[in-house]
């Protein structure tokens, strides 16, 4: 899935690139990218300080932040055994709450999260109407394999 995630997310990053008018398209995506930064750093039990969930990113910066965030995943998750999938991993929310959930709910988070919101993006660059969208659906990805 994170394989998925990262084709996915670099089909709509081209998108806004060619765009002549993105509208929020790059801010949905970096927020998305942050996003998974942010979980990967849960996840591994590091604390982020003035981390923003929002960040203004240009393309270069994103395509970046697209491979550090597939890398350091698939790293991650490679390194893990089965059992680790059902560990509780306790983290602090943006507001400072604290909270548990087992890895597997994270990690179904990250990828859905990711979904909706290229799923947004891409309803930004519709509405911009001069780029024709990339089919995002699981299904497709899974058939180009």
């Amino acid at each position: 899935m994170f394989n998925y995630d990262r084709f996915e997310n670099e089909s709509i990053l081209k998108t806004i690139i060619q765009a002549k008018n993105s509208g929020s398209a790059s801010k949905l995506m970096a927020h998305l990218l942050a996003a998974q930064q942010i979980w990967l750093s849960r996840c591994k039990g590091l604390t982020l300080t003035d981390f923003a969930l929002w960040p203004d990113r240009s393309t270069n910066e994103l395509q970046d932040m697209i491979e550090n965030n597939s890398t350091g995943w698939l790293e991650y998750l490679g390194d893990l055994s089965p059992q680790d999938f059902e560990k509780e991993i306790a983290y602090h929310d943006t507001k400072g709450n604290l909270h548990q959930n087992k890895l597997v709910d994270i990690l179904a988070h990250v990828i859905n999260h990711g979904t909706h919101h290229r799923a947004q993006a891409g309803q930004e660059l519709k509405h911009a109407g001069d780029v024709q969208l990339p089919t995002t659906d699981y299904i497709f990805y899974v058939r180009q394999l």
